[in-house]
This record gives C-alpha cells, structure tokens and sequence, in this order.
C-alpha cells in the first residue's frame, strides 16, 4: 500500500500544501458544522479527497469545469488543487455551504477556484466539463445540467457500487471504471452532450 504522503506528493505536486489545509479544514470546520459526518475524519483522504481523484484523466486540459452541488467542495476542491490548469467553479445552494466554501478558497489563495451560490438551473455560463458527487441519479442530474454544458461537452458523475445498474438508465451513459494501484476503485459515468 501506498503511503498518504506518496500520493499527496504524487497526485497534488504543486499544492502538497494546500490540500493538507483542505483536509484540515474538512476535519475541523467541515465535521463541526455538518457539512461531513463526525466519523469521517478518520477517512477523510480516502473517502472524500483520494476519491474526487478518478475524474482527473477524463477532464482534457485547460477546461473549465463546473462542479455542482458542492457541498463541502468535492470533487471540485481536489481537482483544482490536482489541476491548476483547471478553471473550477463551485455552484452551491445553500448560504451555510457557500459560507464554508469562501472560508476554503479564503485559505487555500489559489485562483482557479470561485463559488457560484445557486442551483445549477440558475448557472448560466457554459462550460466543457460538468461534475457532480453525491447529487442526484444520472437521468435527473442530466436535465438539471444539459443547459451548462457546451456541445461536445461532458457530464462527469462520481457514483458508487451501483453505477453499473444506474449507467443503463440514460442513452448513451459511458462507465469508467477507474483502477489504479495507488487509489481506490473509482466508478464514473460520464455522457457527452452531442455536437
């Protein structure tokens, strides 16, 4: 198994520091205002940050990319923080989200981050690359982000062990699974917007 210092230095080359701040700040702001569960300092690497990882090789270069609903910052956090290519927005609803959201980018001084505070029906830019933990099944997360994505442009959903059964229920929905020796299993569906 991999040592967590060897993948920080692996995965986050250029913000090694950062990202320990994120983590931090997820362990004590995140749990105490209940953005994270209590339980999940212990896990915090492997469940929440080593896990928003998987995405990275399907983001092409210098995209911006719009992360919706997201919460405590995640996936977006890391893969600006693993990507500084990467021009990442954060679109968040909730006042007390978008507050912690602030505090995080405030701390981490990096500038291809910003927080959008709204629902993504009400995000008009367009981006290339659309992503989402933890929001809503693909058919749904699909008609409240269609409108965001630019022709060509890609839908890129975090998903768990039933992403098999879920990839089925939308035309054209790819699965990614994603294996590598240092990280654990990540399962993406991704579907392309034609054009």
């Amino acid at each position: 198994m991999v040592s967590r210092e060897t993948l920080i230095t692996r995965y986050f080359p250029e913000r090694e520091r950062e990202i320990a701040l994120y983590a931090d700040f997820l362990v004590s702001a995140g749990i105490e205002r209940g953005l994270i569960g209590p339980k999940e300092g212990e896990i915090i690497w492997e469940r929440h940050i080593f896990n928003s990882l998987p995405l990275l090789p399907l983001i092409p270069e210098g995209a911006t990319v719009v992360d919706i609903g997201s919460g405590a910052g995640l996936p977006g956090i890391p893969i600006a923080l693993a990507r500084p290519d990467l021009t990442v927005v954060l679109v968040e609803p909730l006042q007390r989200r978008v507050d912690f959201l602030n505090e995080a980018l405030a701390l981490l001084d990096v500038s291809n981050l910003s927080v959008f505070r709204g629902q993504a029906q009400d995000y008009k830019p367009k981006a290339f690359i659309v992503t989402a933990r933890a929001v809503a099944p693909m058919e749904k997360l699909k008609k409240m982000t269609w409108h965001i994505l630019k022709p060509g442009g890609l839908l890129l959903a975090i998903k768990g062990s039933s992403a098999s059964e879920e990839v089925k229920t939308v035309p054209g929905a790819q699965l990614h699974e994603l294996i590598s020796e240092d990280l654990p299993l990540g399962r993406v569906i991704s579907l392309r917007k034609p054009g």
